[in-house]
């Protein structure tokens, strides 16, 4: 049932993709590849694409350096690791929408707890409209991007439990030091859970719809625009009709489809070698 539901969903995007429906049209009228070059010759459509890879390498290098350290601290077993485990697994947890709500009211410009903290010990010179200003915003967005990095810490972890400690005893013996096994040794056996990690990163950053709409909205002005707040926002607020939404669907399906095929290859790949 759900693969017909998917099936018919996907035929239903490819067709409408090719007309021009509107909600207060009769009939759709055939308009071939019209809708394909509207959304291809839109600078927003592409600095939304530009937008959603930007901050999803913001968050992969965050992962693949912060989330993987914080892996291999938590399973050194130094004391209360269960509890930093959580601390760092709970935003990941905790629904997306709820996790931009809260940066977005820290980064407010009058009643924000950051500007308030910095007025209340004399530094209200470095308050900040955070979410108004064009680079501050896209910095902002990206911290919570980077925020979400609990998953990744999950992933490292799991797969830190299950490296052989044959090659880790050997370092030892050798006289290595901590840096140096992890940098020679713990990260590189750690590719496959590297590739992992970037992909599902990869393939989020176009399903974070709410990290930017309930922090800065796309804003200000399509600053921070992603293919989600797009396809949400800007479509409708502009009179696009109903087939111009459906080819932008089009081809962030084909987008993700890319990526997800790329995984599949790759995690096919890591079996054989295993």
């Amino acid at each position: 049932m759900y693969a017909i539901y998917f099936a018919y969903s996907i035929f239903f995007l490819g067709e409408t993709s090719f007309q021009k429906v509107g909600i207060a049209m009769l009939r759709p009228v055939q308009v071939g590849f019209e809708n394909y070059r509207l959304l291809f010759t839109d600078p927003v459509f592409a600095q939304s694409i530009i937008n959603n890879l930007v901050f999803a390498a913001i968050s992969i290098v965050a992962a693949l350096s912060i989330a993987f350290f914080i892996a291999v601290a938590l399973s050194t077993g130094v004391r209360g690791r269960k509890w930093f485990y959580l601390l760092f697994l709970l935003p990941a947890l905790m629904p997306v929408s709820l996790v931009a709500t809260i940066f977005g009211s820290m980064l407010q410009e009058r009643f924000g707890i950051l500007n308030e903290t910095l007025r209340s010990i004399g530094l209200g010179a470095l308050a900040q409209s955070w979410l108004t200003t064009p680079a501050l915003a896209y910095t902002a967005v990206a911290l919570i991007f980077c925020y979400l990095i609990g998953l990744p810490i999950m992933y490292y972890t799991a797969d830190l439990s299950a490296l052989p400690t044959s090659a880790l005893e050997a370092a030892l013996l050798d006289g290595a030091g901590t840096w140096r096994i992890m940098g020679s040794i713990i990260y590189p056996m750690m590719r496959g859970t590297h590739i992992t990690v970037i992909l599902a990163l990869l393939l989020g950053s176009f399903r974070a719809l709410e990290v930017v709409l309930f922090s800065t909205g796309g804003g200000p002005g399509t600053t921070t625009e992603i293919v989600g707040t797009y396809l949400y926002g800007y479509v409708n607020s502009t009179g696009k009709t109903i087939g111009y939404a459906s080819a932008a669907s089009i081809v962030v399906l084909i987008i993700a489809l890319g990526i997800s095929l790329v995984q599949m290859y790759l995690t096919r790949t890591r079996k054989a070698d295993l």
